[in-house]
């Protein structure tokens, strides 16, 4: 294992100056998928409650979270391809994808009936399950390719077909996802399946029809972006020109433009001369929601560097560092580690943007550099037994973290099935768990707190039972309602507010 997780960048060959390729051979219109625990009808968990009868606690006007749904199996036979390795709303959040290691990618469409409701409830059925990647091997470097879904990124709806992006560790692809409820025939041309007559055999013309079926919903691959990165691509992110996006890995970040798949331009490139001189690596980058020129990147170094397009072609120079001083006083051995950026988003204004590191969530507002404007730690009690979490691997764990519609509320996730969510204006936070001991109808979650040493409470629980193979890696929040999707190993929870 790397210093930076599951494989370092220093194990790797360098490679060679990257050249233009050919465009890879037409891929088919239809697609075929292997069959997981959440898209099985047989082993779907698709619990929709009513909680118009949920009972308030009581909360002095705050909000607090009901169940609304839990996807997938309940089983405790977690198979690795069924675990959830990224989760997203699209900008109206009527639709929400999520990727499993396996390559699938699952998108559930908000049930009309919750959304008419009063009050309104969360509830998603499943719209779309498709095979995104396949297993590959690279036999010029002797590695395997796993299929797992890196990330999910959805293009703004411009008419009833979606599109989004989605990658693994090296190739990224452009789906669509469209519906189809009628079917054509009749052909004079072509017979019934598709096959071209022979025109010998038309003796008679025919009058095409249109027959009414059933509901069906693509997925066909439009585009497949390649043999553009040496490292693992962490992060790829749709410029708000909805033309371009821009992919990133370890050392590089590529400009790609939607409709050329051959080419993509070098923006950054930390890559040194001679690899031993490697001191850090790029953890996550995205593009500013509005302004189609800047982007942002952050550093295992624990820095965020914002960039100009419009000043350079190539982006090493940033505009702006965003650093803030090490506290000497926390000053050990795994300062380093803990200090390393996993995870960077920008508020939907466009004026603020979070970043993630292992033990804290900070805003960062983006006119000043020197320190962030808010900081929230997310588990200081874990300080203690960061000998113990680095033995594990647990230290190198990748929290992402996410806005609500409003920019007022950040959520990022934690150990033993916790999440937590800060409200910037009231400065107060809470603690939840997604458990399958909630999943029955009226069930508010309850807040949970760790205790760190001494007498134990009763509705506590000790750092020392914290189960850490447990953990909330992806979360997401619904872009308009305080509706969120918690990915926790095999299943995805979708929690709502309650007043």
């Amino acid at each position: 294992m790397g210093r930076w997780g599951r494989q370092s960048p220093v194990l790797e060959p360098p490679d060679p100056q990257m050249q233009a390729t050919p465009p890879p051979p037409t891929l088919p219109p239809r697609t075929f998928m292997r069959q997981s625990s959440i898209t099985k009808i047989g082993n779907m968990l698709n619990t929709a409650i009513n909680i118009n009868g949920a009972k308030k606690p009581a909360s002095n006007g705050e909000a607090s979270w009901c169940f609304s749904q839990i996807k997938g199996a309940l089983d405790d036979d977690v198979t690795d391809a069924d675990i959830i390795s990224c989760v997203e709303f699209n900008h109206d959040g009527e639709l929400l994808a999520t990727g499993d290691k396996g390559g699938r990618v699952v998108i559930f469409q908000r049930d009309p009936a919750s959304k008419a409701a009063n009050p309104r409830r969360g509830e998603y059925n499943v719209y779309s399950t498709f095979q995104s990647h396949e297993p590959e091997f690279d036999y010029l470097k002797s590695l395997e390719i796993e299929e797992k879904i890196n990330k999910i990124r959805w293009l703004q709806q411009k008419n009833p077909v979606h599109f989004l992006l989605s990658t693994n560790d090296k190739t990224v692809k452009l789906w669509k996802v469209s519906e189809r409820d009628k079917s054509f025939g009749g052909y004079n041309t072509k017979e019934e399946n598709g096959l071209i007559r022979d025109p010998q055999n038309v003796t008679a013309l025919r009058v095409p029809s249109v027959k009414q079926i059933p509901l069906l919903v693509e997925a066909s691959p439009r585009r497949t972006f390649a043999n553009a990165h040496t490292y693992h691509i962490n992060s790829i992110s749709v410029n708000s020109d909805q033309e371009t996006f821009l992919s990133a890995d370890d050392l590089r970040i590529n400009l790609w433009h939607l409709e050329v798949v051959n080419q993509s331009y070098n923006i950054v490139d930390i890559k040194p001369t001679n690899m031993e001189e490697l001191t850090e690596v790029i953890t996550a980058a995205e593009f500013h929601p509005t302004e189609c020129n800047v982007f942002v990147y952050s550093s295992s170094k624990g820095t965020i560097r914002l960039c100009d397009m419009r000043s350079a072609a190539l982006c090493d120079r940033h505009s702006k560092q965003f650093e803030e001083p090490e506290n000497p006083t926390n000053r050990s051995f795994f300062s380093e580690i803990i200090s390393s950026i996993s995870d960077v988003k920008l508020s939907n204004s466009g004026r603020y943007m979070i970043s993630r590191d292992y033990l804290s969530i900070k805003v960062w507002d983006l006119h000043m550099e020197t320190k962030p404007i808010e900081t929230y730690p997310v588990h200081e009690y874990l300080r203690a037994k960061l000998c113990s979490l680095y033995e594990n691997d647990c230290i190198f764990d990748k929290f992402e973290c996410c806005w609500n519609g409003k920019d007022s509320s950040i959520m990022t996730g934690s150990y033993n099935n916790f999440f937590r969510v800060f409200d910037r204006n009231s400065k107060k936070d809470v603690t939840l768990e997604a458990s399958r001991d909630i999943i029955k109808p009226k069930t508010v979650l309850k807040p949970r707190k760790v205790c760190t040493g001494g007498k134990r409470k009763k509705d506590e629980i000790s750092v020392d039972c914290l189960d850490f193979n447990k953990k909330i890696l992806h979360t997401a929040w619904h872009p308009e309602e305080n509706i969120i999707a918690v990915a926790a190993t095999n299943n995805l929870f979708i929690f709502q507010d309650k007043f």
